[in-house]
């Protein structure tokens, strides 16, 4: 049965062609508590693009579960071909859906706006100067997993997908390092389409409370200041505005500052390894609705329609802003020269919001016998509650003239290729002095994630020094698009660096060793010549009295003193080329 909100904006519509196949979704024609299937979302956005020129369905690469990644594209004038679009000063909006396939209100949604905007002459009107971007269903591998059960905590549909996609990775965690094909293919659709705002829709965890959405925007102090301040002031507060005078007033997303709401919230710090992370590297303002798990799956799909609703409103309201604002935020990083990269938490800064709640009590488990929390929906509040969403640099560093990376390391050089990221390759045999990190403290996960140990709180050194580079390989000079993913992927600290995500493990494991037997003659000759180490080995037995008892600790710390220590173990191989010299280019 169709929910009267939707019934209302069907009829306003008008009826399609009588020559046009039936457009109703799978969500209307069921009972308001079912999504799509896969093979149904696809199918249909088949017969949408059939029906109508303005839609362009393009099957653009592959998925881990073996079949394409679809792109939909909605432009009322007719043109597919997104440097084509930009040029006519158009502005793109990507809709992505199904990344969390257990979460689907996003797929059946935007079915039902893409139709809509096109059968209903006032907001077909909103696409003048807007292109919409569809990925109906990301996690391809995760949607044809359905089942009833995963979503323990969620309120309906009847079935869903699952998290983990075909290779068990919860993709949203997967945009830097890239491990599936899905984040491959995703890759080259935002580096091509170059999407001035990103929506990726979800279905929240965590608390009860009254709101049916809440938001995830962008992390305003990642993005450009121009940028920061038009969605602070402006964007963000239009959307919160719309969603209040459709009824489902929103708040920011739940994360508690402590174990319930009352407790404040804290801003979400997205890292690159998440969706709006990623895309605010390339200065594209991102969102993750995330709709309340426990409202009907009929109210969540409706907000998530106004949403998207409210957010080409706004759009098309702004675009000639947006695009501006963009164009400058890319031109500057072209010279920006300091970067920051990790960051913390100012708990000095609060703001109050408004926030719909229920009362946190607690009562005995049934099954414990503890006490155990529980929302009273027999008693609701409204109230404001303290927002914390300030966060500052804890690294900043300056950027090089140019990365240095031997060919090597191929994972790496793959992934920048993925980005669009202009390599050229040096075509001689060259020594260049430049700075290289070498690694001198870091720590690991105990467990792995996502496929990985990641590393963590890494600490450079770094050592100005001639070093060999060879024919092929390649060079990355700092002046293009993607200076700020080059940084964030490229600097060993930054908290989603290649480095982090294990693809430079090798270069910390020593490769040659020695016997000690054999080295105590060359250890001791070795000290004769230099007396200053011979103090500062005696200075290290007098303050550590278990490295004072191990023949072999001292004779380590010569040995790493030493021309016999590989050079290598525990360099980072990328060179960061501070000075703008020729290069056998």
């Amino acid at each position: 049965m169709l929910t009267t909100l939707f019934l209302a904006a069907l009829l306003s519509t008008g009826t399609p062609d009588k020559d046009r196949p039936n457009l109703k979704t799978p969500y209307e024609q069921g009972n308001g508590n079912q999504t799509a299937t896969y093979d149904e979302a696809i199918n249909w956005y088949q017969q949408l693009d059939e029906a109508y020129d303005e839609v362009k369905m393009i099957p653009f690469g592959s998925t881990d579960a073996g079949r394409p990644l679809h792109l939909v594209v909605v432009s009322t004038g007719k043109d597919f071909e997104p440097a084509s679009i930009r040029q006519k000063n158009k502005r793109i909006l990507l809709i992505q859906n199904g990344i969390h396939p257990g979460e689907p209100e996003g797929i059946d949604a935007t079915m039902m706006l893409a139709r809509d905007y096109l059968q209903n002459k006032k907001l077909r009107k909103q696409l003048d100067n807007v292109v919409l971007v569809i990925i109906p269903v990301y996690n391809i591998g995760g949607a044809l997993n359905r089942n009833s059960h995963t979503r323990t905590n969620q309120n309906g549909p009847e079935e869903y997908g699952f998290r983990g996609n075909a290779r068990n990775l919860d993709l949203n965690r997967d945009y830097i390092k890239t491990d599936s094909r899905n984040a491959q293919t995703f890759h080259q659709i935002f580096r091509e389409w170059d999407p001035d705002v990103f929506m990726d829709n979800h279905t929240s965890n965590g608390a009860d409370y009254q709101h049916v959405m809440t938001l995830i925007a962008t992390q305003h102090n990642k993005l450009h200041p121009s940028l920061a301040k038009y969605l602070n002031g402006k964007m963000a507060p239009t959307l919160y505005e719309g969603m209040k005078q459709d009824k489902f007033p929103m708040v920011p997303y739940m994360n508690h500052a402590g174990d319930t709401p009352d407790e404040g919230i804290i801003g979400f710090m997205e890292s690159p390894r998440y969706a709006t992370g990623y895309t605010a590297l390339y200065h594209t303002i991102g969102f993750v609705p995330e709709t309340h798990m426990l409202k009907p799956f009929n109210q969540r799909v409706q907000a998530t329609y106004k949403l998207m609703e409210n957010m080409i409103e706004t759009v098309h309201r702004d675009a000639d802003e947006i695009g501006k604002l963009r164009q400058q935020a890319k031109q500057q990083t072209l010279t920006q020269k300091q970067f920051p990269l990790n960051w913390q938490l100012d708990t000095s800064k609060v703001a109050q919001i408004p926030f719909l709640g229920y009362e946190a009590k607690y009562k005995p488990s049934d099954v414990s016998g503890l006490e155990r929390l529980y929302y009273d929906h027999k008693s609701p509040y409204s109230k404001k509650i303290n927002y914390y969403n300030e966060f500052t640099p804890t690294v900043t560093v300056e950027k090089p003239v140019a990365y240095i990376i031997p060919q090597a390391w191929r994972e790496v050089i793959e992934r920048l290729k993925l980005n669009n990221v202009q390599l050229q390759q040096l075509q001689q045999d060259t020594t260049l002095t430049l700075d290289t990190y070498y690694i001198a403290d870091y720590k690991t996960g105990q467990r792995p994630y996502e496929g990985h140990y990641l590393h963590y709180d890494v600490q450079v050194q770094t050592r100005r020094m001639p070093r060999q580079f060879f024919k092929g390989d390649y060079v990355v000079y700092l002046n293009q698009e993607a200076n700020r993913f080059l940084v964030e992927v490229l600097e060993p600290q930054a908290v989603d660096s290649y480095f982090n995500w294990n693809f430079f493990d090798s270069i910390l494991m020593q490769k040659e060793y020695f016997s000690s037997y054999v080295f105590e003659d060359l250890a001791a000759e070795y000290l004769e010549q230099k007396p200053k180490l011979r103090q500062q080995l005696e200075e290290r037995k007098k303050q550590d009295p278990e490295f004072a008892k191990s023949a072999r600790a001292q004779l380590d710390f010569i040995y790493k003193n030493s021309p016999h220590y590989e050079y290598t173990h525990q360099m980072y191989p990328v060179g960061r080329l501070m000075q703008d010299v020729k290069l056998p280019l």
